[in-house]
Order: C-alpha cells, then sequence, then structure tokens
C-alpha cells in the first residue's frame, strides 16, 4: 500500500520537476521523490508534523515540504520554493524568467532566460553566453547544436512594461511560452 500523498510539478531553470510525498500517519515514515528517485527518506517519526527541506534539480534550489495537521487524523501538505508558498514562487517566477519552447534538429527545446543574472538554460544545463550592448540594448548569444541563437533585451518604452526580452533562433523570432 502507497502512503503517496501529495504530488507537484514545479518549473524550475533547469526543468519541470515533479516532487512526490508518501506520508505514512501510522509509521511515521516521510519519503520524498524528485522525478522518480528518491531522494529522502526517515522511518518511525514520532512526530507526525513538521517539515521536510530538500534541494531540486540542477540549479540546487531548496524545496520544504510543510505537513499540518487539520483536524483529527487529517493532515495538509504544502510545498514552498526558495522559502515562497509555491503559488507566490511561481507568480514571482513569471516576473524574473522568460520561457521558450521549441524544437531543433527533432528534439523539443526549453529555454530559460533567468532575467536577474541573465543566465541562459536550455534543458536543465546551463549554457555558455556572451552578451554585448547594440544600438537598442543587449544581445546574448550562445548556440545549441549548430544553432545559432540570441536573445535581444530592448526596452519597451513605457516604463511599466520594462524590457522586453526576445529570443531569435537561426534568424527567426521564437514566440514566448505561459508557463
Amino acid at each position: 500500500m502507497s502512503d503517496l500523498v501529495a504530488v507537484w510539478e514545479v518549473a524550475l531553470s533547469d526543468g519541470v520537476h515533479k516532487i512526490e510525498f508518501e506520508h505514512g500517519t501510522t509509521s511515521g515514515k516521510r519519503v520524498v521523490y524528485v522525478d522518480g528517485k528518491e531522494i529522502m527518506r526517515k522511518e518511525w517519526m514520532f512526530k507526525l508534523v513538521g517539515k521536510e527541506t530538500f534541494i531540486v534539480g540542477e540549479a540546487k534550489t531548496k524545496a520544504t515540504i510543510n505537513i499540518d495537521a487539520v483536524s483529527g487524523f487529517a493532515y495538509e501538505y504544502t510545498l514552498e520554493i526558495n522559502g515562497k508558498s509555491l503559488k507566490k514562487y511561481l507568480e514571482n517566477r513569471s516576473k524574473t524568467t522568460n520561457t521558450w519552447l521549441l524544437t531543433l534538429d527533432g528534439a523539443d527545446c526549453r529555454i530559460v532566460l533567468e532575467k536577474d543574472t541573465m543566465d541562459v538554460w536550455c534543458n536543465g544545463k546551463k549554457m555558455e553566453t556572451a552578451g554585448e550592448f547594440v544600438d537598442d540594448g543587449t544581445e546574448t548569444h550562445f548556440s545549441i547544436g549548430n544553432h545559432d541563437c540570441c536573445i535581444k533585451a530592448v526596452s519597451s518604452g513605457k516604463r511599466r512594461e520594462g524590457i522586453i526580452h526576445t529570443l531569435i533562433v537561426d534568424d527567426r523570432e521564437v514566440p514566448e511560452a505561459l508557463e
């Protein structure tokens, strides 16, 4: 019998990760799986409430599962990413990253720009990039296989919109994905 009580899908810069949590409320067992791999197991925990903190993905993102008693023998499980509730983290993430999904040479690519650091990730790997200033903003160049890629950053001219980031692969603009 499985004690699986919660499953979350979390989009991080290095990919979309599946986090699963088993909680044996009679045995006190706690097991955390990330992308199907067991990363933490505790048996015979006498305290049935509390938290479990662990690391997710290549970017070594901190995640915490909170276990709270709701009533009697019912429990609530919430996930925090980098100290924020999952909902708050994802709302903030849409402001701090851009994501593009495309197919190159028959393979799916997920490209993520972290706006605060200008780090570029492709399918879970941090890319080597070269940045340069141009007349209307900046360009961040990188390659995927033999494809030339560039993320252009230009001012929108409107204070509330800020900077607009555009991905160009082999001289073609790629539309941004909404995750």
